[in-house]
């Protein structure tokens, strides 16, 4: 298993009236996790796109169980538990300054070949980088 953490203050523009972090926005703390924890790694979605292969969400679940405010310091807990083959699935755990657990997610991507527009195995390079993560956890 793969964990990553990435921590992002909530903006205000994230809020909504009530003060709370606007649900549509949790996606896009997705978004940050899974993009901050391949940084972590030493690869990236763009070198994926220089390889000609796009990474787009094809399933998404998401559980609210408490609100982020404005200003709170989120941990964005990114987790992969298996290694990828022609699907990737990421895991999320988000949580404010005082750890409480605010949001629970979960997100299905597939490598998808740029030229041919079809699904495709990870790449090896990238494969080789998820398993050597894997050994030091």
């Amino acid at each position: 298993m793969i964990v990553k953490e990435t921590n992002i203050r909530v903006p205000y523009g994230h809020t909504d009236q009530m003060g709370f972090v606007y649900y549509g926005n949790y996606p896009l703390y997705y978004e940050i996790g899974r993009t901050e924890s391949l940084r972590s790694m030493a690869t990236s979605y763009k070198a994926l796109e220089d390889d000609n292969i796009l990474m787009p969400v094809i399933d998404m679940n998401i559980k609210y169980v408490k609100p982020a405010r404005y200003d709170d310091l989120l941990t964005i807990r990114t987790i992969v538990k298996e290694l990828p083959s022609t699907r990737m699935k990421f895991f999320y755990e988000i949580y404010n300054q005082s750890v409480e657990l605010l949001n629970l997610g979960e997100t299905t991507l597939i490598f998808l070949s740029q030229e041919r527009n079809r699904p495709v195995r990870c790449p090896d390079w990238m494969l080789d980088i998820f398993k050597k993560e894997m050994v030091k956890a």
